[in-house]
């Protein structure tokens, strides 16, 4: 029997399963019991993706207007952490929440128990329904949202869409992630352009220092430029802004890799002024894995050729029609995954994206503060205020730092990496108990004692 539930049942999710978490939760009952409508909740609510799961799922109330630790711990509650594990690496990938693994779960389910085209008719609507979540997110139209597979996909779409030739330039930061740095070398062997790195030889004190280097070395053949927000390597964030305003006004393209802030920071896209802007749902967006976000400003589609041509394909008039759809002809998709992008942003906007980023902030501060403490830790990530992010890499000065990623893991839990030192970049579903744990691991692992 086809399933008869909407779009809207399929992956909106409802207050029970918050409830039913939050009792499971670090705060137990009595956290819950001073919730409206607390006493609604069901001792067996049953969800429709079947036995494995009785919970129902469930909506987090929106943040007060100054979260404190209770409400943090109850927003850690809604994700399935195992006991002993502390992540530390949303640079690279995070947990999701308990309702985008429902709703992927649940939908999964729905396609698998019945693949005719009639039953999944209905994911093409899910699809646009998690297109209009994303674009209102981010402040941009659907139509300039393109739901792609990752941040490396979303960045080799512009890396092979733009017309580029001899005599061009592209200028990128050199320490893009490799979807935004070696595949730009890769295509300028094949079409005759040149690229060109800025390189900040030392931590930056300002996004001034940063925005100098980066208008020295633009050129007149400059025709795009490439760069990361926040670097991946060393945390360096740039002044995105006012880096998209000076090549505007030079009539250069703006290309911003955002895998590091998408889901950290607010991202209002009209605000800064792009022309693309990539950023993968399994990163700070905490959503389902292989699911990832390729903004393209309206005026600048039509520039910009596919990557993958598939079924769907029109005459340029109805493609173009299409806006940045038209980067999505990438065959045979996961129709679950993209749905429960809806459900993602749903999570993000019941906290609200300003306590998202200053708790974010709280923590990598927090954090950096802790471990600058301790003897003989030196920062890679700059310190001064505004060129920082979420993300924190510190060197242990005449230690292995490899060494030491792998026995924070096995000897204290602490999920971090080993990426330029030893990087931190911790999100809202840590505790500043997670992060007092994690420098007592450190300066534990720097002083040579064993593991409690």
């Amino acid at each position: 029997m086809p399933d008869r539930r909407t779009p809207e049942q399929l992956t909106h999710p409802s207050r029970r399963r918050f409830l039913l978490d939050a009792a499971r939760g670090s705060l137990g009952l009595a956290a819950v019991a001073g919730l409206p409508g607390a006493a609604a909740a069901d001792d067996a609510a049953r969800a429709v993706s079947g036995p494995r799961d009785r919970r129902a799922d469930a909506r987090l109330p929106a943040a007060p207007q100054a979260p404190d630790e209770a409400y943090w711990r109850l927003v850690k509650a809604q994700f399935p952490l195992r006991d002993g594990v502390i992540p530390m690496n949303a640079a690279n990938l995070c947990p999701a929440p308990r309702s985008v693994l429902d709703a992927c779960t649940q939908a999964m389910r729905d396609v698998e128990g019945d693949v005719s085209f009639q039953n999944r008719a209905k994911y093409g609507e899910l699809r646009e329904q998690a297109r209009a979540k994303l674009a209102a997110y981010l402040n941009a139209a659907p139509d300039e949202i393109a739901i792609v597979r990752n941040t490396s996909e979303a960045n080799n779409i512009i890396v092979g869409g733009l017309a580029l030739g001899p005599g061009d330039e592209v200028l990128l930061f050199d320490e893009n992630h490799p979807t935004n740095n070696v595949a730009w070398d890769v295509r300028a062997a094949r079409h005759g352009f040149t690229v060109r790195r800025v390189k900040l030889e030392t931590p930056p004190a300002a996004g001034d220092e940063i925005l100098t280097a980066f208008r020295r070395a633009l050129s007149p053949r400059t025709r795009a430029l490439s760069f990361s927000d926040v670097s991946n390597v060393t945390g360096t964030r740039l002044p995105t802004k006012e880096l998209c305003a000076l090549a505007r006004e030079r009539g250069i393209y703006a290309h911003v890799d955002g895998a590091q802030t998408c889901g950290a920071l607010r991202c209002d896209l009209r605000d800064l002024g792009c022309d693309s802007f990539s950023a993968s749902a399994h990163k700070w967006l905490m959503g389902p894995k292989e699911a990832g976000v390729l903004f393209v400003r309206q005026e600048r589609i039509a520039q910009i050729w596919p990557g993958v041509v598939g079924v769907g394909w029109g005459s340029t008039a109805e493609t173009e029609a299409r806006g940045a759809r038209k980067f999505e002809t990438l065959g045979q998709r996961n129709d679950a995954l993209v749905a429960a992008v809806g459900t993602t942003i749903d999570f993000h906007q019941a906290i609200g994206a300003d306590a998202i980023e200053a708790r974010v902030l709280q923590l990598a501060g927090a954090v950096r503060e802790g471990l600058l403490a301790l003897s003989g830790v030196q920062p890679v990530t700059p310190t001064a205020p505004g060129v920082s992010a979420g993300v924190v890499i510190v060197r242990i000065d005449g230690r292995d730092n490899r060494q030491l990623y792998e026995r924070l893991y096995r000897e204290h839990g602490v999920a971090a990496a080993a990426t330029g030192g030893l990087r931190f970049s911790p999100h809202i579903y840590n505790t500043l108990a997670d992060i007092e744990h994690t420098v007592k691991s450190v300066a534990q692992l720097l002083r040579g004692t064993p593991s409690p």
